[in-house]
């Protein structure tokens, strides 16, 4: 069959849907017979999966003519998503269009949801599509004669590679490719992302190093352009002095008439802790919602979830309040509007979270910002010049990640063994290890094989054996248990499960939560209020409880930091505002606060940098701001503390927002002597930042998960996982042992890597120093607080007081604020 007879096929396929294909579609369908790899970037909703799974299957009539009345069995092409929710979508997708061709393809789907039954039977027989996530893969690869299985795969698809780029996860995916090409040399890969400001980098990380200057592969863009209507939901009063939390809420009556007048609208919150607080608000004012809202985040249990995400194609929602669990491709249809709560912090994010809705070629998405205090709306402004000027983030990839890699040599050790001649060359022709040397790769195997210097004592590190023929292998059963176990690279806090006493799943909880909790405590989770009865294992048991008052579960994750195109596109709001030049309702809003602040102290201008201090019952305060985002400010907090207290003893609170960062002394800071001495400079930048944050510290706890994931500490059975503390108390163990006798593991040196790197975000501080030293620096002494500080004294508050205390503290100094 011609390929002109082929594409015949689709497009009458297309047409019976009532659609019509595009010319990106086309374009990839057509690399893709020719044997090409390649990157699609296409926005969300712009019928990306059709656009690789045509191919795939027109590929299989192709080589297989008698297609409809033989069917040729075994697994022909591989679809990996970051997101187990998103499986059953794609499922969907392909089958109606293998069905409706009567191609008797099968497709399946293995991930961590997947039952044993169906692991068996796909064991005996697999599906001609497999949809599968990074972990799954690696579990594959983990099983006898995982090479007969992808001997005649052709094709391995890598949906919303803009999500797994950058992550340990999609260091898994690298190594994992370079597995399968060598299996299988006619392979094509694929990956599909929406925009990312590295977009030819994406592409050499998935294909690898040298892939830029193969013939065979190729950056398609689909060149749609998606409508985005952005709309501010702007308060009608706004106090001078604002703080963070005190609009959100308040905000509530302005929310309802938009749910109202939309089909379904989902409600985006950055954190699951204000998910819940959101959710309980609602149907607490507006009773007549339920039944009509859900709420969905990570940690509800999976059947709630399928049931909210069928609940809302079936248009039976009215509202659904959800959080990054909501982000990624899933495909509502009748999802007419999102709101965001709060600033999303990042262009991609709220790029990707608009296009949730108008989920469909041609459709215009909507999308409204609430901010949750009067500053985030200049980050509403912001974010309306990126979307016109179309800036996105870059995705920073990982380099020489030994513990995924020491992961992965264990992973194929447990399956049919290694030559490590014949894999060191599939390895370093990745875009993560390029680098890896022969020092570094035979210490490696040393690692796996006899523990490193300072272990090799005990046999547990002794993993794998090396047989006669120079084989790396390993035939304990119960290594190869353990390892299987903990394939993966998503290390979070214990989680311990919840549920009522008299039985009843409910969902999962960190166990950094719920330690602080005693018997009788009331919690708001999954929308209820549980009274805690006990923890017995990893269960949580609890009842329902009629109080009113409660606490609402924090996650680790929760804080979420600016960006640095989002910092930039922010100053740059705040310049026009500074030279009177603001243009957008957001800031036209805001003359009130910017007014006050200018009576007090000064909006920067670009090449201005400013400082204020002024006194307060509790104490002086130095406040900076560099507008950098909040991972930043506590590393330049630290950083100007330090060489602060070497000109003088003194010792600082630090206290730190996504615009500056606080320094508080019982004593006055001598501020002359601090511009004087040039303490923004890059100069020793490294050693002062490990000597002012404790980077030990911070290096001791990454450590945790790099131990993990190297499977130098397990994390235990199945309902008997090791508590979190003890998993931190094992890999302190191993980091003290290696810091006093081995300080050239490479392990423990890529702790400390990974928090300059990654945690600090070092190149991104150099940066901000870099500007600063730029700028001229305003040094404004203020009689008392401005507009700008408020939020960062009262955040430092909010550490200390329940959320009543602290709305009467902060009303008393606004009062007093205003009165001066």
């Amino acid at each position: 069959m011609t390929k002109k007879e082929l594409f015949e096929i689709a497009l009458h396929w297309f047409d019976q849907q009532g659609w019509k294909a595009f010319p990106f579609q086309k374009q990839t369908w057509e690399a893709f017979m020719k044997g090409k790899n390649g990157l699609l970037n296409a926005p969300t909703g712009s019928g990306k999966t059709y656009a690789l799974w045509v191919p795939v299957v027109l590929n299989y009539i192709k080589n297989n003519p008698d297609y409809k009345t033989k069917h040729k069995k075994g697994l022909k092409a591989i679809w990996i998503t970051p997101l187990r929710a998103l499986s059953q979508e794609i499922k969907q997708a392909a089958e109606r269009f293998a069905d409706d061709l009567g191609t008797q393809m099968t497709v399946g789907i293995r991930t961590g949801d997947t039952d044993q039954k169906e692991r068996a039977k796909q064991k005996r027989n697999m599906p001609d599509l497999l949809i599968t996530t990074p972990e799954s893969l690696q579990l594959l690869l983990a099983s006898k004669g995982y090479d007969k299985t992808f001997k005649n795969c052709e094709a391995i698809i890598i949906d919303e590679w803009h999500e797994l780029l950058g992550t340990k996860r999609g260091v898994q995916i690298e190594l994992a490719l370079s597995r399968l090409k060598s299996i299988n040399s006619s392979i094509r890969i694929w990956g599909i992302s929406a925009t990312i400001g590295n977009l030819e980098q994406a592409q050499q990380v998935l294909l690898g190093p040298e892939s830029k200057s193969f013939v065979n592969s190729t950056l398609i863009k689909a060149n749609l352009n998606k409508k985005i209507k952005v709309e501010s939901i702007i308060p009608k009063e706004m106090e001078t002095f604002p703080w963070r939390g005190h609009l959100g809420i308040h905000l509530l009556d302005e929310v309802i008439p938009i749910i109202k007048k939309s089909k379904t609208t989902l409600l985006f919150t950055n954190t699951r802790s204000q998910c819940e607080i959101w959710f309980q608000k609602i149907l607490a004012q507006y009773p007549e919602f339920a039944g009509e809202i859900a709420m969905h985040h990570g940690s509800i249990n999976k059947e709630t979830r399928l049931w909210v995400e069928q609940a809302i194609r079936n248009e039976s929602l009215t509202a659904v309040v959800c959080t990054s669990s909501l982000d990624l491709g899933v495909d509502f249809a009748p999802v007419e509007t999102i709101i965001q709560i709060g600033g999303p912090k990042g262009v991609a994010r709220f790029l990707q979270r608009a296009g949730r809705s108008g989920h469909q070629p041609g459709k215009t998405s909507v999308i409204y910002f609430l901010p949750t205090h009067a500053i985030e709306l200049v980050e509403a402004s912001a974010l309306q010049e990126a979307v016109k000027e179309n800036t996105v983030e870059d995705r920073i990839p990982y380099l020489n990640s030994f513990d995924v890699l020491i992961q992965y040599l264990t992973t194929l050790a447990v399956s049919d063994g290694f030559h490590p001649e014949e894999i060191f060359p599939e390895i370093k022709s990745t875009f993560c290890y390029q680098a890896l040397t022969d020092d570094q790769w035979n210490w490696i195997l040393g690692f796996i094989t006899v523990g490193s210097q300072s272990l090799q004592n005990y046999d547990e590190y002794k993993k794998v054996e090396i047989l006669d023929d120079g084989l790396f292998k390993i035939n304990n059963r119960g290594t190869a248990m353990r390892h299987r176990l903990q394939i993966g690279t998503i290390v979070s806090d214990a989680v311990l499960t919840v549920k009522y006493l008299k039985g009843g799943y409910i969902g999962s909880i960190e166990e950094w939560f719920i330690s602080k909790l005693k018997p009788g405590d009331v919690f708001t989770f999954a929308g209820r209020n549980l009274e805690l009865v006990r923890i017995k294992e990893m269960k949580v048991l609890v009842r329902k409880s009629t109080k009113k008052t409660s606490k609402v579960p924090s996650w680790m994750g929760g804080r979420l930091t600016l960006t640095s195109q989002m910092s930039a596109l922010l100053r740059q709001e705040l310049y026009k505002a500074s030279a009177n030049q603001a243009s957008s309702n957001e800031l036209k809003a805001l003359s009130h606060i910017f007014k006050e602040q200018q009576k007090e102290s000064i909006i920067p201008a670009e090449e201005q940098f400013l400082i204020e201090t002024f006194k307060t019952r509790e104490g002086y305060h130095a406040i900076f701001y560099p507008f950098e985002g909040r991972f930043v400010h506590e590393a330049l907090g630290s950083l100007i503390a330090y060489r602060i207290s070497l000109l003088s003893p003194i010792s600082f609170s630090i206290a730190f927002n996504d615009y500056g960062f606080e320094l508080l002394s019982d004593q006055e800071i001598d501020m002359q002597a601090v511009l004087d001495n040039n303490l923004f400079t890059m100069q020793d930048l490294h050693q002062d930042l490990q000597k002012s944050l404790n980077a030990t510290e911070m290096a001791r706890r990454k450590f945790r998960d790099i131990a993990v994931i190297s499977g130098m500490v397990f994390t235990g059975y199945p309902n008997k996982l090791l508590k979190s503390k003890h998993l931190q108390s094992s890999s302190q163990l191993l980091f003290n042992v290696f810091r006093d006798f081995e300080a050239d593991n490479l392990l423990y040196q890529q702790a400390f890597i990974e928090t300059f790197e990654h945690q600090l975000e070092e190149g991104r501080l150099a940066e901000a120093l870099l500007r600063i030293e730029g700028q001229t620096i305003i040094w404004k002494s203020c009689s008392k607080p401005t507009p700008f500080s408020f939020p960062i004294i009262t955040d430092r508050l909010r550490e200390k007081l329940s959320s009543e205390k602290l709305e009467d503290r902060i009303k008393k100094m606004i009062t007093l604020l205003t009165k001066k």
